[in-house]
């Protein structure tokens, strides 16, 4: 009878520290599964306009906007944003970075993004 008794303690500790572990987990997370889907949509975004500008730069000697970026056909997406996100360009002779910003009032929980020549998707401040 005792063997029972500290079997069923074992599996109520056991099961209380997996329920405090998950519920951690998903406290930290970046939010509901349509932001994180979002967040990787325009982290991909970030890096699609990064690879244009690298080629612009090889073509032409300096970075480009991102209007000067879809004319001259480096970059074929035509979107300036992603669901509640905006892209911006800052580019010059011999350095580039894209900004994703977000609105917290119309997409609570986003999350500023960005990337440079060094083409790592880094979060903006």
């Amino acid at each position: 009878m005792k063997s029972l008794a500290g079997l069923l303690v074992v599996a109520l500790i056991s099961v209380l520290m997996y329920r405090m572990y998950f519920s951690q987990m998903q406290s930290s997370a970046t939010g509901t599964p349509v932001q994180t889907i979002s967040s990787v949509g325009v982290k991909n975004d970030l890096l699609s306009i990064a690879q244009a500008e690298r080629v612009y730069q090889a073509e032409h000697g300096a970075y480009a906007s991102m209007s000067e970026l879809q004319s001259d056909g480096a970059m074929t997406m035509l979107k300036s944003g992603r669901e509640g996100y905006t892209y911006e360009v800052e580019a010059s002779t011999n350095a580039f970075r894209v900004l994703a910003k977000c609105s917290p009032a119309t997409n609570p929980g986003c999350a500023n993004w960005m990337v440079d020549q060094s083409i790592q998707v880094q979060q903006a401040p």
